[in-house]
């Protein structure tokens, strides 16, 4: 018999949300069959899955230890010794990442382990700000993703709390973000919206653009602005409408005028001489607005946090 005591981080979800958190071996199918059974009980009662924990509960639960083993992955941050997380900014609730270009966010299809959650969970387990065994279904997760190939903010959410008002505030555009990018040539007309539609090829892992609504295809809207212009390239910064996949790298390729480094959308012709191994995009600059005033996250609202050093930048257009 294994027996979890409710902490406060795992308290006030369902019972059958936190199972699915901490035993995720256990399909969901045999967790209900289980409950009926009563093999699943809260407080040595009989329960239901929608039961709400509240903290101090005690869930036992009569089944085979295969059901506890921990998957690999969810054990990489334990084979970090010295995490490369780049905290840009930390509270209690949240902590902002710089990631580098190169690191993936979280585990690809390649089996890459060497992630940014991983590091992240690495920094906080060692420094004693998170123990997996204060909270069972919990683990400090990321709030937003960004390619592997561009660089910038990633918010990491350090309590269950934090990560549904982020999750929430993420859907409703609580946190606006900005973008620095070079592309090649010079934008005309300088400063403007685009408003494209977008459809995404899973199989290519690429999205194209059209003028027109498309089978399959979004609405996609970025604001830019060039800030400056140096040997045929432009220093340009962005601002996301909407937030869809590949989005700033699709919409400067379509008006022909793709980021610099950009393989997938542009060409090796005009990336070769340069030499760079990841495109010029960077998430830069992070703005909360809109959460709820009387969360824990409150405090965020109108706060604004900023990279001050974006290589690309220092590299090709130097103050």
């Amino acid at each position: 018999m294994k027996e979890f005591r409710i902490a406060k981080n795992d308290s006030g979800q369902r019972l059958n949300k936190f199972l699915e958190k901490a035993v995720p071996r256990l399909p969901g199918g045999l967790m209900h069959k289980y409950i009926r059974l009563k093999r699943i009980k809260v407080n040595g009662r009989r329960t239901l899955p929608a039961y709400r924990l509240s903290e101090g509960d005690m869930v036992q639960l009569y089944l085979n230890d295969t059901f506890f083993e921990a998957m690999p992955e969810e054990q990489a941050y334990l084979q970090i010794r010295q995490p490369k997380a780049a905290i840009l900014y930390e509270d209690a609730q949240i902590l902002l990442a710089d990631k580098a270009p190169g690191m993936v966010v979280h585990a690809d299809e390649a089996g890459d382990r060497d992630t940014l959650i991983a590091h992240i969970q690495a920094y906080l387990y060692q420094s004693g700000q998170w123990d997996p065994a204060d909270a069972l279904s919990f683990t400090p997760a990321l709030c937003n993703r960004i390619d592997r190939n561009t660089g910038g903010i990633v918010v990491a959410a350090k309590t269950a709390e934090a990560l549904r008002l982020l999750n929430e505030g993420i859907r409703g555009h609580a946190l606006k973000k900005r973008y620095l990018c070079i592309v090649h040539g010079r934008l005309q007309p300088p400063e403007g919206r685009i408003e494209l539609f977008l459809r995404r090829d899973e199989r290519r892992k690429q999205v194209t653009a059209h003028r027109t609504q498309a089978p399959g295809a979004k609405t996609a809207v970025t604001l830019y602005r060039t800030l400056a212009v140096r040997d045929g390239l432009s220093l340009v910064h962005c601002e996301l409408v909407t937030g869809r996949t590949h989005q700033i790298r699709a919409h400067m390729a379509a008006l022909g005028h793709p980021l610099l480094g950009d393989c997938k959308y542009g060409t090796a012709e005009q990336n070769g001489p340069y030499g760079e191994r990841f495109q010029a995009l960077y998430s830069y600059q992070l703005t909360f607005a809109g959460l709820p005033q009387d969360s824990v996250l409150g405090y965020l609202n109108g706060r604004t946090f900023t990279v001050q050093e974006v290589p690309f930048v220092q590299k090709y257009f130097p103050r």
